[in-house]
């Protein structure tokens, strides 16, 4: 059942910027040209980039206003741009057989790996920050079998070449379509499937809540806890970092919240707001200390509107 939930996805309905042929190119350029000329062509890459995606430009500006404290450069911008192209040739790379090495820190480094090399299903969380994007596939590194929740859009050959390289562990869910994410979501849990989330866009999320995030009172998706309660689920996040030697990720990780049966629906739901503030204080600390890793060239989350008198 699991298989035709991941397996068969719905039809293509976005599509990432750029030419169909844009990954390819990439990947044979990374592979083939002088490592200074590639440099150099991804440099300009970023540049054009910046100069034709102005939607992209625009949230990319309004990010950098808010975290510099006034309207960026636009050197700043292709920084910004720029890192996102660096990461993109992580995954190509992964994805043709370079070995990634996975670090772990020292924060709540014990529980992390006693529930990844566990047997217990768990919901692992993360952000569209640093090189998060490659926790689900390296999870497999505890042989643990993870379905990571996608969007599916066109021009994606970077997740299709990394599927296709870790397929035996990792496989997708498709939520395109939000009236039957959750379905899919729960034939998965019921599975004994452990997922992979990225918990900052509001997308497909049919729960919210607010947290402090960035200097305001900021609306996030709050689906996973929920499916953590109801489903007895341990939940964890996990923010992958630029390691400090080539082809290696930092992993930051978070401390484990675990429903407890003792309480009711309610009470273990406020523990689990306090968790995800908790989390959340963690990572607004990563995102002042690099604040380009932030890959969302979207709308910031947006705060929450005042209660009513």
């Amino acid at each position: 059942m699991v298989d035709n939930v991941v397996m068969n996805p719905p039809p293509v309905a976005r599509r990432n910027p750029g030419p169909v042929w844009g990954f390819r190119f990439v990947l044979w350029a990374e592979r083939t040209l002088p490592g200074w000329f590639f440099r150099q062509m991804l440099a300009v890459g970023a540049a054009v980039g910046v100069v034709f995606m102005p939607v992209q430009r625009k949230h990319s500006r309004d990010y950098l206003t808010l975290m510099r404290g006034r309207r960026p450069r636009w050197g700043e911008i292709w920084e910004h741009f720029h890192a996102f192209a660096e990461f993109i040739v992580v995954k190509l790379r992964a994805s043709r057989g370079v070995e990634m090495r996975c670090l772990l820190g020292p924060e709540n480094r014990e529980d992390f790996v006693a529930l990844a090399g566990s047997t217990r299903p768990a919901l692992f969380g993360t952000f569209h920050f640093g090189w998060s994007d490659m926790l689900g596939y390296l999870l497999s590194d505890w042989n643990r079998p993870v379905s990571v929740l996608r969007t599916r859009v066109g021009n994606s050959d970077d997740t299709r070449l990394l599927g296709e390289r870790f397929g035996s562990k990792v496989s997708f869910l498709w939520v395109n379509d939000p009236m039957n994410a959750l379905f899919e979501l729960k034939d998965a849990l019921q599975a004994g499937v452990s997922l992979a989330v990225k918990c900052d866009r509001l997308d497909f999320s049919s729960r919210t809540e607010t947290f402090d995030f960035l200097g305001a009172r900021r609306v996030f998706p709050f689906t996973v806890y929920y499916l953590a309660v109801l489903f007895d689920r341990p939940v964890v996040f996990c923010i992958g970092l630029p390691g400090p030697e080539p082809d290696t990720v930092q992993v930051v990780a978070s401390p484990v919240f675990m429903p407890d049966p003792a309480r009711d629906r309610r009470a273990n739901l406020t523990v689990a707001h306090a968790h995800f503030q908790g989390v959340l204080i963690q990572l607004e600390g990563l995102l002042r200390r690099q604040p380009m890793l932030w890959f969302n060239y979207v709308p910031l989350n947006p705060v929450a509107s005042p209660p009513a008198a």
